[in-house]
């Protein structure tokens, strides 16, 4: 047993499935997986292009029930979503996952559930422990943003680490790894689709919710979304959409080498460029900075540009942005 899996499995004695009803998102990337995906229009404006078959009557019924409170989050939750994204980038994790907190507390930093789970990330007290936050009687880090989304990007690289599917590390994140380890002995399966039915209720509605709720706050999807299959057979038949810059791109670019506590979304926001395109050009930016290396960015040439002129404005501000950040935002929801 690897050192990530019995610490995971620690935390599964501690941390096990607590009922606070949560909300839910959809990433889902568009690629012809034939019988895995369909083209058909949908009511309610679904793209069903976008969407495994069996998520589809999941995703319609929660956008009717939660769909306008989300739309409402994409305003209110930004400032949380942006600082909750520069955190995972530093940690190598895949930005969507921001929306576990959307379904684990609708982003309320004192949401407590009746087990005794605590935060936007919804944290056992061992399981909080055992990533890094304190928590006793005069003080709980869960409860505060910065640091427990930190945590939450070590526990997520723990069980991405065991299962190297998104799919079954939010699974594992509701239930705990022993449940989704259960259902793959009973299944003989890995994949998602074929366990879930071996899976707690709580668990497998988490993943759809997971799916739905990405589905109503970005209208699209992600490698998050997919099976290990799924996302294996994306990466090779569109590669240059997930990962490679086409030979125009990188003919049109520039790079320059950077330092310091420079962040995507800060930059991003600057130069008016999409966080998911940025990162095209330069992936694992964050984490390498945050590391103290320097950087080779690439950006469009007109994009580089305007870095270039805000480029003392961008650093303050990014600085500014990891320093607020320790500390908890004063208004909850």
């Amino acid at each position: 047993m690897d050192s990530s899996y019995r610490r995971i499995a620690e935390a599964d004695s501690i941390r096990r499935i607590d009922s606070l009803k949560k909300i839910v998102p959809v990433n889902d990337l568009k690629s012809g997986f034939k019988d895995l995906f369909i083209t058909s229009s949908l009511s309610n404006g679904i793209d069903g292009a976008q969407l495994n078959p069996r998520a589809i009557s999941f995703v319609q019924d929660y956008i009717d029930k939660q769909g306008k409170k989300l739309n409402d989050m994409k305003g209110w939750g930004r400032p949380y979503f942006d600082m909750m994204d520069v955190i995972l980038s530093q940690h190598g994790i895949p930005r969507e996952m921001k929306y576990l907190a959307v379904i684990e507390s609708h982003l309320k930093s004192y949401a407590v559930s009746w087990a005794g789970a605590v935060g936007p990330w919804q944290f056992m007290p061992g399981t909080a422990r055992q990533m890094g936050l304190i928590v006793n009687y005069q003080y709980d880090e869960r409860t505060n943003y910065y640091k427990s989304t930190h945590a939450a990007a070590r526990y997520l690289t723990d069980l991405y680490t065991i299962y190297k599917d998104w799919l079954l590390v939010i699974a594992a994140y509701n239930g705990g790894p022993g449940n989704v380890d259960a259902a793959i002995r009973r299944s003989k399966s890995r994949d998602f689709w074929t366990l879930q039915n071996y899976l707690p209720a709580e668990s497998k509605n988490h993943v759809k919710k997971f799916i739905a709720t990405h589905y109503i706050m970005e209208g699209g999807g992600g490698i998050t979304t997919l099976t290990k299959q799924e996302a294996n057979d994306l990466k090779v038949s569109n590669a240059t959409l997930i990962t490679e810059l086409i030979p125009d791109e990188l003919s049109n670019s520039r790079t320059l080498t950077i330092s310091g506590r420079y962040n995507s979304v800060v930059i991003t926001g600057k130069i008016a460029m999409d966080i998911i395109n940025f990162n095209r050009y330069n992936p694992n930016m964050d984490k390498t900075l945050a590391g103290g290396n320097s950087y080779e960015m690439r950006l469009p040439a007109d994009k580089m540009e305007l870095f270039n002129s805000k480029k003392s404005e961008i650093l303050n501000e990014s600085v500014m942005m990891l320093m607020n950040g320790a500390n908890e935002p004063k208004k909850g929801f």
